[in-house]
């Protein structure tokens, strides 16, 4: 069946594979992005064409996850929604202290809070109509840490936590959160790694540097190897996969690729999760259930 599917950070990686594949099996995409007429101009472009050529349904539209404002506007333009796919995301990568407290502010804005704001424009239709879906793009990181990458590791352990929150929440009203968590692939990621500001600080921790070093070294090569599981479009798929999936059968979280042992944590800690929620009598609003005002159920 159609959907109308929302997709942020379609100027690179995930999204912007994302918008022209679901556009191609059939889906209305709005494919949103920052500085569509500047910087990913190029990008913006592309998709257009592509959907020209394929006579495809994809609209670029404009959307700085991080402005309160710039999400409003684009929400106004797009309408209501079936499916959300939380994509956008930034990496701050080096040791916690060379961080300002503004740059940790703005990680957590826009991997956390900027997942907030998008989800506050389409809840509304998704809560009258009693379905829905947002898909939450966490990483292996969401779930583990390592040296280099506290920064990053608080948005996405904090996005998790919201995400899990919410699937609570809006599973009794019909709509479904799942959280995806990709391990290393190759899209920009590694390249667009953002630095603490204090270099100074950084000096101080040679260690953590070269154990970063390596690890970027250890990514590069395994994207140099056909055999690994690092194409983008194994996530796409992912996104498909949920999609397609019936309302309340879907997961609470889906690793793609390399898990670097995480899904081994979250097998450990499912049943926990489950008994936590049979001590608070709420097991059943885990998961998308008939809505308790409409009915329905995507």
């Amino acid at each position: 069946m159609s959907k109308s599917i929302l997709i942020t950070g379609c100027s690179t990686g995930f999204g912007f594979d994302a918008a022209k594949y679901l556009a191609t099996k059939g889906h209305t995409v709005y494919a949103t992005m920052r500085n569509s007429d500047g910087k990913n101009k190029p990008a913006a472009d592309e998709l257009r064409t592509f959907a020209e050529d394929k006579a495809v349904k994809i609209k670029v539209v404009e959307m700085d996850v991080a402005s309160d404002e710039s999400v409003e506007a684009a929400a106004s333009e797009i309408g209501a929604v079936d499916v959300l796919i939380n994509n956008a995301g930034v990496g701050f990568g080096g040791p916690v202290e060379s961080f300002t407290p503004q740059q940790i502010l703005d990680q957590l804005n826009v991997n956390i809070v900027g997942t907030i704001r998008t989800a506050r424009t389409v809840l509304p239709g998704m809560r009258e109509r009693g379905e829905g879906l947002i898909i939450q793009v966490s990483s292996v990181a969401g779930r583990a840490a390592f040296p280099a990458y506290g920064a990053y590791h608080a948005s996405k352990w904090g996005l998790e936590g919201i995400s899990e929150s919410m699937r609570l929440e809006l599973g009794p009203l019909g709509i479904d959160v799942v959280i995806v968590e990709p391990g290393p692939f190759s899209t920009n990621f590694v390249n667009n790694v953002v630095a603490g500001m204090d270099e100074e600080m950084a000096s101080s921790y040679g260690h953590v540097t070269e154990w970063a070093q390596g690890l970027t070294s250890q990514f590069l090569d395994l994207y140099e190897d056909d055999s690994a599981p690092t194409d983008p479009m194994i996530v796409v798929r992912d996104f498909e996969k949920l999609i397609d999936t019936k309302a309340g059968e879907r997961p609470m979280r889906l690793i793609s690729g390399l898990d670097f042992g995480v899904q081994e944590i979250n097998d450990a800690v499912e049943p926990l999760r489950q008994k936590s929620m049979e001590s608070m009598n709420i097991s059943d609003w885990d998961g998308a259930k008939k809505s308790l005002t409409k009915g329905g159920g995507a």
